[in-house]
């Protein structure tokens, strides 16, 4: 039974406290980069033999077997992607940025250049989670921001790549497809092999082993963020249905045992009607050991006094996925200023952003709303600034520059203003 808390009553850091996301996989995952940073091809096809049962000869996944997977899955669920993808790309078009120059000043030009990352990698889960919708969540807006080759990477479970996930690589762009999974992945991924080329950046959802190897190699490559378990938080007045909140908290919990699922409401009425739902639909969950493991030990339902303070508890929390179920949800999204994703009235569901709405649904977790955002196209290009000064234009600046190098007891600075103006050092 989902636990009930007034607000007030118990200290917050009880209620707010974080769960800790695992044990510490950190020495393994070191130990694996190592051997594949040493051991190339040979140690990311052992891996897969130990942990994925994959015995293969190579790992690249040639075209042909895209195009058999393909013809494997079902047209109907071909079509739903390719709608999928559509969204996706329309959102994402709006967040592609130009490069700019300024010429305002006589004598200088200043500017920003937008690039795209040469090469990317994409890490998708094909275990018992294999998600395509992570595929066109990251592949797409990599391609719109006009990345030179994107490189995915997902486990051969048994011997075999998922092929509604190599279906999903074909309708996203995706440019090549290796069949490794864990850790081993993403150290192919950063350092490169005989076969599996190096790229700038990783992205993509992962386990513990995948999240913690992101973390090391960071620097090496960049990556999109350490995503932790998943999190929904709704924010509802007395007049929602409970089985419509019930449903989306359990569309969460359903994830893994240390997701996160948190009603904020100002209806005690409320809080014990979903509380008693949670637990009728638990009952018929497909996954319902998963989800009640999560629903236990994680999920909690909070009486605030009222709907403005409820919105301060969700920004306290910083969730994931934040629901507003409310009549006027637009008055209440200003005061919302921690949040990966907001879901707007009692008729959107959480899991139209995870599949189909359009924004991104690789969102920022573990409370680090509080400073990061959504995957986006920014996080698949890199800028680069320019400066152009005339002598005439350098000539003027010179002595400010000057003095502010001075000021920092760096004379070198200073005469290399200086000396192009002429003047004596």
């Amino acid at each position: 039974m989902m636990r009930i808390y007034q607000w007030g009553q118990v200290p917050s850091e009880e209620i707010l406290a974080r769960r800790n996301p695992g044990a510490d996989v950190g020495p393994a995952v070191a130990g694996i980069l190592q051997t594949v940073r040493e051991r190339g091809d040979e140690a990311v096809l052992a891996y897969g033999r130990q942990f994925d049962g994959a015995d293969l000869a190579a790992l690249e996944v040639p075209r042909t077997a895209w195009d058999e997977a393909v013809a494997q899955v079902e047209p109907a669920f071909l079509q739903v992607m390719e709608r999928s993808r559509a969204n996706i790309e329309d959102f994402h078009r709006h967040q592609l940025r130009s490069s700019f120059v300024i010429a305002e000043k006589p004598g200088i030009v200043l500017g920003q250049k937008v690039l795209p990352l040469a090469r990317v990698g994409l890490y998708i889960p094909g275990g018992r989670a294999a998600y395509p919708s992570s595929v066109l969540m990251n592949a797409v807006p990599a391609k719109l921001a006009g990345v030179g080759e994107l490189v995915m990477a997902t486990p051969a479970t048994g011997g075999r790549v998922n092929p509604v996930l190599l279906a999903a690589a074909r309708i996203a762009g995706v440019d090549r497809v290796f069949a490794m999974g864990g850790a081993q992945a993403v150290g192919a991924l950063a350092y490169g092999t005989e076969t599996v080329p190096r790229v700038d950046k990783i992205v993509g959802p992962g386990n513990a082993y995948v999240a913690e190897a992101k973390r090391q190699v960071f620097g090496q490559v960049a990556i999109d963020m350490i995503a932790g378990p998943s999190e929904i938080l709704v924010v509802s007045d007395g007049r929602s249905d409970p089985r419509h909140l019930a449903a989306d908290l359990l569309s969460q919990a359903e994830h893994d045992p240390l997701a996160a699922a948190v009603l904020v409401t100002d209806s005690a009425a409320l809080a014990e009607a979903v509380a008693r739902e949670v637990e009728t639909q638990l009952a018929a969950l497909p996954r319902q050991e998963i989800a009640r493991a999560s629903i236990e030990e994680n999920g909690k339902i909070i009486v605030a006094g009222d709907l403005r303070q409820a919105v301060e508890i969700a920004n306290e929390i910083a969730p994931e996925h934040l629901e507003l179920a409310v009549d006027n949800p637009f008055d209440f999204l200003p005061l919302v200023r921690n949040a990966g994703s907001i879901f707007l009235g009692r008729h959107c569901p959480e899991a139209l952003g995870d599949y189909y709405a359009g924004p991104n649904h690789t969102l920022p977790t573990m409370g680090t709303a509080r400073f990061s955002s959504p995957l986006s196209v920014d996080d698949f290009v890199k800028r680069s600034s320019f400066t152009y000064y005339t002598a005439e234009a350098l000539a003027a600046a010179a002595p400010d520059v000057a003095a502010f190098a001075r000021r920092e007891g760096l004379e070198g600075h200073a005469r290399s203003a200086l000396i192009r103006s002429g003047e004596v050092l």
